[in-house]
């Protein structure tokens, strides 16, 4: 029986209230539409490159409003969150960075798992934009996958789609659905966007769904949009374009088995030794 999910497409701003209000306003009408689960964006609760600026609304977990307020949306509609991530300051060994952080929330309101974001953009692109994310933000060790609706959930955030590796880890643990909220700028997102989701869902016969910032921020940045949900075939059963708001789309599990007895690659993968250079 297919499964109903939901996107949350955000433009967040510098204000976590404002953002808050307008997440939960979106985990409502996911749930009135019958989803059983819905997908948020990377930076949901703070969008604000003015770091200086941006430190006064970042907190730990345990008193984040954003979070907070997820809990209790997910919690009054019986709905599964998946909030695609969080600026946190670490509780314990505290290097002075924060950690982009995922959260899986349950029905309940529980947070039932957390990845942080191993991969950080640091970049210089040629429209003179440059983006420093270790500067402020202290690398995660640790893929996560974890049970949601009867499915594996494998977590990752925006950058870490650049890199298979983490896929293939979290495919090889059993994930049949690959969750990638994001933020992408304007001329990567036309680049490699849709390329790089349909890649991670047809090397492996899974799911992706991929939740997005989309617009002109208040901060001055401009992200991409494009939310979409990709099938194990690679098909694109969703796209939001660049209007905010909630997008829902209805999966069947059933094709992730279908995909892979056609093509079983992740039973077909082996180890190898380093290249030698002959």
């Amino acid at each position: 029986m297919p499964s109903r999910i939901a996107l949350a497409q955000m433009c967040s701003g510098i204000e976590p209230v404002a953002n808050a209000r307008i997440l939960c306003s979106h985990i409502d009408e996911a749930a009135s539409a019958g989803a059983e689960i819905i997908f948020t964006p990377e930076m949901t609760g703070l969008v604000d490159r003015n770091r200086n600026r941006a430190k006064s609304s970042i907190c730990e977990e345990q008193s984040d409003l954003v979070l907070g307020a997820a809990r209790d949306a997910a919690s009054r509609n019986a709905i599964w969150v998946a909030l695609g991530s969080l600026a946190i300051s670490p509780k314990q060994g505290d290097t002075g960075k924060w950690v982009n952080r995922s959260f899986l929330i349950n029905p309940a309101g529980s947070v039932i798992a957390r990845y942080d974001k191993i991969h950080l953009f640091d970049v210089d692109l040629d429209t003179g934009e440059t983006w420093r994310e270790s500067v402020a933000y202290e690398s995660g060790t640790q893929a996560v996958t974890a049970s949601v609706m009867g499915a594996s959930l494998g977590l990752s955030v925006c950058y870490d789609l650049r890199f298979p590796a983490l896929y293939a880890a979290l495919t090889n643990a059993g994930a049949d659905i690959l969750s990638i909220p994001a933020a992408f700028t304007v001329p990567t997102g036309k680049a490699h966007w849709e390329i790089l989701l349909r890649a991670r869902a047809i090397e492996a016969g899974v799911f992706v769904v991929a939740a997005a910032q989309s617009g002109e921020h208040e901060d001055g940045r401009v992200t991409y949009g494009h939310s979409m949900v990709i099938d194990p075939w690679g098909e694109i059963l969703l796209d939001m374009g660049t209007e905010t708001g909630v997008g829902i789309c209805d999966i069947d599990m059933s094709a992730v088995s279908a995909v892979r007895s056609r093509i079983p690659a992740i039973a077909n993968r082996r180890s190898f030794a380093a290249p030698k250079d002959l």
